[in-house]
């Protein structure tokens, strides 16, 4: 059992959740223990893709938060609230409504490299302590701006009070934020009502299962149909054959020379099994995270 389950999370529940989720159906299931984490934090009220990793996937978690991901949200425009989403208090009002047209012509002012302030109502951390539980004890923060990239971003529906986006975007962006940003630069204000992220690194909903599957799967024992190998978060990484000696002294974690291939990350296979993310520089390749399979 290493590799991905990714898994289609439903709205009400956070990520950790899902991970409790995912090792009481293996336990159910009659697995053998493994270690398992999340490849990145979705809201509870969000829904969608959420990588789980599994055994040795896990220590591609990392790479996993700093991938790119996409997202489908709707702003209901007309009330913000202090959480930028439905759960929160209303904290602004406007009886303003964008047109189709005046929405389009703003989004060019949020794709490419933007300044985005996060939410106060999140995970990031000040002086140690996450700033949603700093609000919530009566402390007034003040989140600072920080560069985050907006690959692609796209009206898809438009309705009196509401407007459905699609976005790709990249690590460290919050898409209740950008809500807040669109609505404010349209002369309104607005907070996210939905939203799905349809995409996380490689992996999207087409190989994403429920939780009600996820636990039908293990109690048949067929769990392992929907586990993804470990290559898979590494489907932008080329493989890097390598002999059995060669990858004896990788998982050494030895560095070897002289190897002909390009400069940067591969992944370095022994008969197709992963022995290491591995970067080549400097003529010498050195083990970045190294796999015991």
């Amino acid at each position: 059992m290493h590799g991905w389950l990714i898994i289609d999370k439903p709205v009400g529940i956070g990520s950790t959740q899902v991970v409790g989720a995912v090792k009481r159906a293996l336990r159910e299931g009659g697995y053998p223990k493994v270690k398992v984490g999340h490849g990145g934090t979705l809201d509870p009220l969000a829904s969608g893709v959420l990588p789980i990793a599994h055994g040795e996937a896990t220590k591609l978690s990392g790479r996993m938060l700093d991938a790119d991901k996409a997202y489908k949200f709707t702003i209901s425009f007309g009330a913000e609230t202090d959480t930028l989403d439905a759960e929160g208090t209303v904290i602004a009002t406007s009886e303003t409504r964008p047109t189709r047209a005046e929405i389009e012509a703003v989004l060019p002012r949020f794709t490419g490299a933007i300044a985005q302030v996060p939410p106060a109502y999140s995970a990031l951390k000040i002086d140690g302590k996450p700033a949603y539980a700093r609000v919530r004890a009566g402390e007034r923060v003040e989140m600072k701006a920080r560069e985050v990239t907006i690959h692609g971003l796209d009206l898809v529906a438009c309705e009196k009070d509401t407007a459905t986006f699609s976005a790709r975007v990249s690590k460290g962006t919050y898409i209740r934020s950008l809500a807040r940003d669109i609505a404010r630069a349209l002369d309104t204000v607005g907070h996210v009502a939905m939203l799905r992220r349809t995409k996380a690194g490689p992996f999207t909903l087409d190989s994403a299962i429920s939780l009600d599957k996820l636990a039908a799967a293990a109690k048949g024992r067929s769990l392992e149909r929907h586990l993804l190998p470990l290559a898979a978060g590494l489907d932008d990484i080329p493989a890097l054959p390598v002999t059995p000696d060669q990858a004896g002294a990788l998982r050494q974690g030895r560095k070897l020379i002289g190897i002909a291939a390009q400069p940067g990350l591969h992944l370095a296979t022994d008969q197709d099994v992963p022995v290491a993310l591995v970067e080549l520089s400097g003529g010498e390749l050195r083990v970045l995270r190294g796999f015991n399979l």
